[in-house]
């Protein structure tokens, strides 16, 4: 696995665990809230997942985005399928979300790099 991707789910693995050390019942049924949001439902997850990267684009929130390409990739996302959420992404967001599909395009290379 490459660098950015070892080095991304690593840290965000290490700062949950340490979060719910101390972490509250309301800041545990966040977590978990957002994790049961993603499951199948009537949206299938890849669908959810495409969703949950698009909001994480216009809102540029760079974590979220590479969570969501990581998830994305485990649904089977094609190239092509992200192609056009990246596209809906910055038609939405503006060109203030260039740098972040910039970085979106770099690290969805890595996970699919043979």
């Amino acid at each position: 696995m490459a660098h950015l991707i070892d080095e991304f789910n690593s840290y965000r693995s290490r700062m949950n665990d340490r979060i719910m050390e101390t972490a509250n019942t309301n800041i545990k049924r966040f977590f978990a809230l957002d994790t049961t949001s993603y499951a199948e439902g009537a949206l299938d997850v890849k669908t959810k997942e495409m969703l949950g990267l698009v909001a994480s684009m216009v809102l540029r929130c760079d974590d979220c985005i590479k969570y969501h390409l990581g998830k994305c990739h485990e649904a089977g996302v094609t190239s092509e399928e992200l192609n056009e959420v990246f596209m809906i992404a910055n038609l939405v967001g503006g060109s203030i979300v260039i740098p972040h599909y910039r970085r979106a395009v770099e690290y969805w290379d890595e996970l699919t790099r043979p």
